[in-house]
């Protein structure tokens, strides 16, 4: 049964740009993003308690707290930034931006944690870059139908802080369950998320987000967590090597529903670019 749980990770992580963006049409990012995450706390949450992995909180100790606090926070300026880019630029511009913080994590492991670049890494790391640029790149006439470029300097942002999170992350997780450390970051991405609401005088807001959007909103957590939930117990049942290339793939989910959804189309030189960022990410799991 783990190859359907892998699959299910794929397509709820897939969904959950598309279900954000549609409840930040009208409602200020910050806010849903303060919203959402009191969802996704309770999921991690509840990893803990399902994986019986809550005693090793005392265990924990103040360095290793340290860097999941700074992951955190971290992963909380990532969703931050990458709602934000959602709410003014197209999905599939958006996505293969922050799904580019494979390269920078990459090189970010190379230069802090002495982690060594092979060929293939190399390779995988020019694919997914190439990829990218191929899928944001836009023609002549488009650029001057689009005045604003906010979104891709927030994408950027969420790509860098992405991988931020995963250095982080790599450090504060040692000797940490990986559930109960992800339940930690959780937590201090949801104080930091409503700091930013309080700080930006956005509590008014809250009461007056359109039912429609909230129920996206709520649902896109919901994603996120039941995305969280297949992927470990598909970790837990089957092979790494094969779950996490299918857990990455989730790209494909999200440029589908964009089509379907929004009527994104993907031009020929998107499209090879997708490739490109899927080949790439494949490479790097073979490796």
């Amino acid at each position: 049964m783990w190859i359907f749980y892998a699959a299910g990770s794929s397509f709820f992580a897939g969904i959950t740009a598309i279900l954000a963006k549609c409840g930040i049409k009208k409602t200020d990012s910050n806010v849903a993003t303060a919203i959402r995450t009191i969802v996704v706390f309770l999921f991690s949450w509840l990893m803990v308690l399902l994986t019986d992995c809550g005693d090793g909180f005392i265990q924990i100790s103040g360095k290793t707290m340290l860097f999941l606090i700074l992951s955190g926070l971290a992963t909380g300026a990532s969703w931050l930034c990458y709602f934000h880019a959602l709410q003014t630029g197209n999905v599939n511009k958006v996505v293969p931006i922050d799904k580019s913080s494979t390269v920078l994590t990459i090189l970010l492991a190379l230069i802090f944690l002495g982690e060594g670049l092979s060929i293939g890494k190399a390779v995988a790391v020019i694919l997914i870059g190439a990829g990218t640029m191929m899928m944001i790149t836009k023609k002549k006439c488009e650029q001057k139908q689009e005045q604003k470029k906010e979104w891709m300097i927030y994408a950027i942002l969420s790509a860098v802080f992405a991988s931020l999170t995963a250095i982080l992350g790599k450090i504060g997780i040692e000797g940490v369950d990986s559930n109960l450390g992800t339940a930690i970051r959780t937590t201090v991405v949801l104080f930091m998320a409503w700091i930013m609401v309080g700080v930006t005088g956005k509590y008014h807001q809250v009461r007056k987000i359109e039912k429609n959007e909230l129920f996206f909103i709520l649902l896109s957590g919901l994603a996120t967590g039941a995305s969280w939930l297949c992927y470990y117990r598909a970790l837990q049942d089957g092979p790494a090597s094969v779950v996490v290339p299918i857990d990455k793939l989730s790209i494909l989910v999200t440029i589908l529903f964009s089509y379907v959804v929004f009527h994104e189309k993907l031009s020929k030189k998107s499209v090879c670019g997708l490739i490109c960022i899927v080949a790439g990410t494949l490479l790097l799991v073979i490796i």
